[in-house]
């Protein structure tokens, strides 16, 4: 009994500094990611101006709205792969990589169909925007379905990556993809061509040269990552099938993000687009840090799953839950506070409504964070018709209830608030369905995950703004921060978390320092 116990001790101990080691590895890369991409967005709307930036906003998001099915497949690829790593099965690992690199050549051929066609359409008749840069978004839209198309073929590699947990690679190569797009910058700042089509056109280089550093790797490092001919068709149907209902799901988050952009564009402006870009820019960089940590979580959670250790899978889904919340927090509460100033001292010309759409985003981002390790753990079950039936109605919503709102002539924020009171609906049907497909205890996570992260949430929130809301300028925004820290930390610490989970921050602490 005492060596089942320390194998067991042993086994989880590895598991939790394995995820230490690759989030950390993944923060290193977010770090410079971010840094880079803020300095990106600062640069390419001051080079490109509201109005352009605001067309490749619009024109990017109707290709978006044609990709959903890779999308859905991306997710699908992930979920099989990492199922098969954990049963230790290598020829089914093998064929799975195959039939995968099929699928998704045949997803870049419909995708390409959709694109040249609807999404064409749409783009020429349907957008508004100004006259004399239709030529010129006409390009922009092309070599983004380009750019679209070779990130379709990565994601099997990308997909191998993340299952063999080989973060290192995975953070060195987003390193070297952001350092790509400061190239880019500097490239369009002496251009002395249109900047939108340059712009669209050397980020398709990236996309190219990315792609195939991705193949090279796979290539050498894993003997399952070379395609071969696919033996058994039924596995095919089988990936197939499984993504059949998270199309549903896929096609319901593209229109609850790509399609209202597009609703907005035709009820308001390009400039109006351009501030839901900046929002989406910011969401998309802070959100990140949170990604990376689930990224770091799931295959352990659904390797965990697959191999029946359900005491061990239960636990991962309610800490990498409640760690999301609190990481993302740490980040979104100084920065609702000190939006203004923010935006202000990262750009030279903020769009209107910009301030309010990154406020509405954020706090949609913050309940979102506590989906993620819920959504990964119905897709480790296989079995996701009837969720993905209710969750793609309750996130399509947002569409219709959209054009209802701004026909009414209501604000473009109502767009976001609607989003973010269909996600607070969406995740507590998440949980009790949960309940039912997995034994997830629905009082422990609505206790310990829910009400401990809304109250440590609104109660540093509370004291954070009174003690800052007399700073002003950068020093303000440094000691706003810092007062963040001083005062979420320790809430998070002393009301946050259970005495598990306190043991195992200190048992990690105590073995770092120990090294």
């Amino acid at each position: 009994m005492r060596e089942q116990f320390v194998g067991k001790q042993t086994t989880t101990h590895s598991s939790t500094k394995r995820i230490a080691k690759n989030t950390l590895m993944l923060y290193f890369r977010q770090i410079l990611i971010m840094l880079v991409s803020l300095y990106t967005v600062r640069v390419v709307l001051a080079t490109l101006g509201a109005e352009d930036y605001g067309i490749y906003n619009v024109v990017a998001g109707v290709v978006v709205l044609f990709s959903f099915v890779n999308t859905t497949m991306a997710t699908s690829t992930q979920r099989f792969l990492n199922f098969n790593i954990g049963q230790n099965d290598n020829e089914k690992t093998q064929q799975t990589f195959s039939s995968s690199i099929l699928i998704h050549f045949g997803i870049a051929i419909i995708f390409i169909i959709l694109a040249e066609s609807l999404g064409l359409w749409l783009v020429d008749a349907k957008l508004n925007m100004p006259a004399e840069r239709r030529t010129a978004a006409f390009w922009c839209y092309q070599l983004s379905v380009i750019t679209t198309v070779f990130n379709v073929l990565r994601v099997p590699y990308n997909a191998m990556i993340i299952a063999y947990e080989k973060m290192s690679f995975f953070a060195w190569m987003s390193i070297i993809e952001a350092l790509l797009k400061l190239l880019v910058i500097y490239l369009l700042l002496i251009s002395s061509a249109d900047k939108l089509v340059v712009y669209s056109l050397l980020l398709t280089f990236v996309s190219v040269i990315i792609l195939f550093c991705y193949k090279i790797y796979c290539n050498k490092k894993f003997e399952v990552a070379h395609f071969h001919k696919v033996k058994d068709i039924s596995l095919v149907k089988e990936l197939l099938g499984f993504s059949g209902w998270s199309l549903l799901g896929a096609t319901a988050n593209v229109c609850n993000q790509q399609g209202t952009n597009i609703v907005l564009n035709l009820f308001t402006n390009v400039t109006v687009n351009a501030a839901m870009g900046i929002a989406t820019q910011i969401n998309t960089a802070v959100y990140s840090f949170v990604g990376n940590f689930q990224t770091a979580f799931n295959p352990q959670l659904i390797k965990s799953y697959a191999a029946g250790e359900t005491e061990k899978f239960e636990s991962l889904v309610i800490r990498s839950a409640k760690f999301s919340f609190f990481l993302l927090s740490l980040i979104v509460v100084p920065l609702y506070i000190n939006c203004p100033y923010v935006l202000g001292l990262w750009l030279q010309d903020v769009p209107e409504y910009s301030v309010s759409f990154v406020r509405l985003i954020l706090l949609w981002s913050l309940v979102d964070s506590l989906n993620g390790p819920l959504w990964m753990s119905i897709q480790a079950t296989g079995n996701i018709r009837k969720y993905q039936l209710i969750v793609s109605i309750l996130i399509f919503a947002n569409l219709p209830l959209s054009i209802v709102t701004l026909n009414l002539g209501d604000h473009p924020q109502s767009i976001l608030m609607i989003r973010l009171a269909l996600a607070v609906i969406t995740t507590i049907w998440r949980i009790f369905f949960l309940r039912g497909r997995v034994g997830l205890p629905v009082k422990e996570f609505m206790f310990n995950v829910v009400f401990r992260c809304t109250s440590v949430l609104v109660i540093g929130f509370i004291v954070t703004n009174f003690l800052s809301f007399r700073l002003k300028g950068l020093g303000g925004l440094i000691v706003s921060c810092l007062w963040s820290l001083a005062v979420n930390l320790p809430l998070m610490y002393i009301f946050g978390m259970t005495k598990a989970e306190k043991a195992l921050i200190h048992n990690f602490l105590h073995l770092r320092y120990s090294k």
